[in-house]
């Protein structure tokens, strides 16, 4: 019997010591997941959005050598009363508003700063847009109705399979996927641990079979999507979005401060969502865009293709908000009026006709409850129309 007892203490104590080495061995492994199991709870999702680099594989996308570009500041604007309320509301971390190429209002809220770089989430999407405009107008990729899988072909028996440049800008790919970031086992986070833990973007999206409707057909929203555009741009260039991005439209606008692109395991950006920028950054490329493409006398993105992408032209449900080329046009809205949108409140909200673009991060646990994408909206417009 002491035997035995003596045998299993140095079992017990073996497999101590090798989950310990395991334990070392995977720290940042298991620090990364524990991180998305935690990124949203209520005491942790402020911080957590201001630090999104120290929790998740990352690359900074160099700003250039150039000047920081002029963010002119203009005569302080009163917006309207009900904006002190929503701010509450909504948990906004920062505000920023810009009329006639001028900040007329910026506010950084709970405990956040000027400098900090604030994540993106989906606003990252029409950064991404913007670059396919530019390298379209190039030439290096031949037109929106490409197959994905000519300059992706690791997508090639995928559900990917038959869809075009043009039907994954437009959210009408026809992939299966389950975009619900409340349930634990849906796709969307599952890819979410994907990326924590370092496995590979492509080999998830080309890992991907179902369809639930042919391509081009219908429209459904799967961020997905998002990371094939950004597969068929780093294959018809044979490069990566970070020097694509810093090259076109991040050098050019002189921001303030390097962003950073939370990457999968292999270095690969997260296209859909992982930009970190200050907020007047953010400004910038809004402001950039409002004017049409042009930036200091610049054109950095197409006008043409501005306005295409910002047109709805995807599928969506009638009298529902509308859809272009990773960019939304919220119900009721006028030529001219869209915006960038990310989960937990980030938009980059534009009026083209009143030169007004609105900045806003925010910390929202909310932002899917019924009423708030209308209130938001509301909002967005009153400040537009309040100039």
């Amino acid at each position: 019997m002491r035997i035995f007892i003596r045998r299993l203490r140095r079992i017990l104590l073996a497999l101590v010591i090798a989950l310990i080495a395991v334990a070392i061995w995977k720290r940042d492994d298991l620090a990364r997941l524990l991180a998305v199991n935690s990124l949203f709870s209520e005491t942790k999702i402020v911080s957590n959005f201001r630090n999104m680099p120290a929790l998740f594989f990352n690359s900074p996308i160099p700003r250039g050598s150039g000047p920081i570009s002029e963010l002119p500041r203009g005569a302080p604007a009163t917006l309207p009363p009900e904006v002190a309320t929503w701010i509450i509301d909504r948990h906004v971390t920062s505000l920023l508003v810009m009329h006639d190429g001028t900040v007329v209002a910026e506010d950084y809220l709970l405990g956040t700063a000027p400098d900090d770089l604030r994540i993106s989430w989906s606003v990252a999407k029409s950064f991404l847009s913007a670059l396919v405009g530019i390298l379209l107008d190039d030439g290096a990729i031949e037109s929106l109705d490409v197959p994905v899988t000519q300059y992706a072909p690791l997508l090639i028996g995928s559900a990917y399979d038959g869809a075009t440049l043009r039907d994954v800008l437009q959210m009408q790919s026809g992939v299966d996927f389950d975009e619900d970031y409340l349930d634990y086992d849906s796709d969307i986070n599952r890819m979410g641990r994907v990326l924590a833990l370092g496995g590979s973007m492509d080999a998830f999206a080309a890992g991907l079979k179902n369809r639930s409707n042919a391509p081009g057909t219908q429209w459904q929203y799967v961020s997905i999507d998002t990371h094939v555009v950004g597969m068929v741009v780093r294959g018809a260039t044979g490069r990566t979005i970070t020097d694509l991005l810093a090259e076109k439209i991040i050098g050019p606008l002189g921001f303030e401060a390097e962003p950073i692109y939370l990457t999968d395991g292999n270095g690969v950006e997260f296209v859909l969502g992982g930009l970190n920028l200050r907020t007047r950054d953010y400004a910038r490329f809004g402001q950039m865009i409002t004017n049409g493409g042009l930036w200091g006398g610049v054109q950095i993105v197409p006008a043409d293709w501005i306005t295409a992408s910002t047109t709805p032209s995807a599928d969506t449900a009638p009298g529902a908000i509308g859809y272009g080329y990773q960019w939304w046009i919220p119900e009721g809205s006028t030529p001219g009026q869209f915006m960038a949108q990310g989960i937990y409140g980030q938009f980059i909200y534009v009026d083209q006709p009143r030169n007004v673009v609105i900045v806003v991060t925010s910390a929202d646990r909310d932002f899917s409850a019924d009423g708030v994408q209308a209130a938001n909206e509301a909002m967005f417009r009153r400040i537009a129309e309040s100039l």
